[in-house]
């Protein structure tokens, strides 16, 4: 397949067509500035379909600290253009496993000097092999935000109880002139409002 089919946009850019084909079925682009790159488009040109049965997975590396690359998602003859929310990748993540490592790492060899741009690399798989990188990722993502729920959910239970603790009625309080003080209704208050807004939308903090 030809590297015209596709295309790249970064917002606020112009149009990028000229990807490197660095294989058969592989196609890389370079983006630089990565650091103001929030967001990235890749689409399909419509210069040429892909074959019966193929699609092409859509990876991301990240040049700092290491070049690492990780999956963001695909396209196909069916959803021919797809945006991206890029984020860094996390130190903690596991990269992906895919065709482009070998690649990166030989660049990275042979200018050790260069400053590395981002880069997008698309990749001709199966469609069945796509699908099931894209349930993997999804799984993982779930069970990151579920575990991310219980350590909210127990550092709120573990905050309230350690403050309760303290709680005696007002007739005990000894008067401090340099303390302040606040009524433990309030903190209930707080704690269900805040286990309300993370039962509609665990990420309703991000806003």
């Amino acid at each position: 397949m030809a590297a015209s089919i596709f295309g790249c946009i970064v917002p606020g850019r112009l149009v990028i067509t000229d990807c490197q084909q660095v294989s058969e079925a592989q196609f890389l682009f370079n983006l630089d500035n990565y650091d103001s790159i929030n967001h990235v488009v890749v689409f399909m040109t419509g210069a040429a379909p892909f074959p019966e049965g193929l699609g092409g997975s859509v990876y991301l590396c990240w040049p700092v600290p290491e070049p690492s690359w990780h999956l963001l998602g695909f396209i196909s003859n069916d959803k021919p253009s797809a945006i991206f929310k890029i984020a860094k990748p996390k130190q903690t993540a596991t990269p992906s496993v895919n065709p482009f490592s070998g690649f990166q790492q030989t660049t990275t060899a042979t200018n050790p000097s260069a400053v590395m741009p981002a880069q997008i690399g698309i990749s001709i798989e199966p469609a069945h092999e796509i699908i099931n990188k894209q349930t993997s990722v999804t799984n993982n993502a779930l069970n990151t935000q579920s575990n991310f729920v219980q350590f909210t959910q127990a550092m709120m239970q573990s905050c309230y109880n350690y403050c309760s603790s303290f709680a005696v009625p007002q007739a005990q309080m000894t008067p401090q002139p340099l303390e302040q003080f606040a009524p433990l209704s309030a903190l209930t208050k707080w704690y269900e409002n805040f286990q309300r807004k993370m039962d509609r939308d665990p990420n309703f903090w991000k806003s």
